[in-house]
């Protein structure tokens, strides 16, 4: 394994108002991700199975490689910018028109290379100094999930006493549940506007730091 890069898998991905929160992360720390709201449905679905009527974006992209021989080799979140993560995505084609494997590295957005890594079981990574540079959110992460988990075994209660069914889905959580839950005060998030496009110019954001809470 090459000691200037960590794997990392999609801890969570969790919708706020407006944009989605992307947690990727090991055993040994979790860090978070701000995109835009399409990219992440995008990422949830292809998590989830999620069949589609007709292919997004994504999906027309993933089919695109496909007719080519192409596939995604793995992804790099291999720089930060003050609060602006960048990636490489790297694609190896094999087919006709090459008599050896030809493997193209090209800059993306972090929000379309986690998309297109889900989408095609791609290994994910982060360069080093920036695995050094974010912040450690598990214990954030780690809350949330609890919270999650109670919610879902009341619903699952509530069925069970013969009340009123509820929808299975979690309840979107907005910023400020997020923000509570991670000890943020409003001052504090960040309110720039997503880029909703596929491959758009603007690369993805880190939220403000995820302080703890001391209370």
């Amino acid at each position: 394994m090459n000691k200037d890069v960590v794997e990392v898998q999609v801890r969570a991905v969790l919708p706020l108002e407006g944009s989605f929160a992307v947690f990727l992360g090991n055993e040994e720390k979790v860090f978070v991700i701000y995109i835009d709201e399409a990219v992440g449905t995008a990422i949830s679905m292809f998590m989830r199975g999620v069949s589609k009527e007709r292919p997004l974006t994504h999906d027309l992209v993933g089919h695109l490689l496909m007719a080519f021989g192409a596939k995604v080799e793995r992804i790099i979140i291999n720089n930060i910018n003050g609060s602006v993560f960048h990636a490489r995505l790297i694609i190896s084609a094999e087919n006709e028109l090459h008599t050896s494997r030809k493997v193209i590295e090209l800059d993306a957005r972090p929000s379309d290379s986690i998309a297109m890594a889900v989408q095609q079981s791609a290994p994910i990574f982060v360069a080093k100094k920036v695995w050094d540079e974010v912040e450690d959110v598990s214990e954030t992460l780690a809350q949330i999930e609890k919270r999650g988990l109670e919610a879902q075994q009341a619903a699952e209660a509530v069925k069970t006493e013969g009340g009123e069914e509820e929808d299975d889905e979690l309840e979107e959580l907005s910023d400020e549940d997020i923000n509570t839950i991670a000890g943020i005060s409003e001052d504090d998030t960040d309110d720039d506007e997503y880029d909703d496009g596929f491959g758009g110019d603007d690369d993805d954001e880190e939220g403000e730091e995820w302080k703890k809470s001391d209370g």
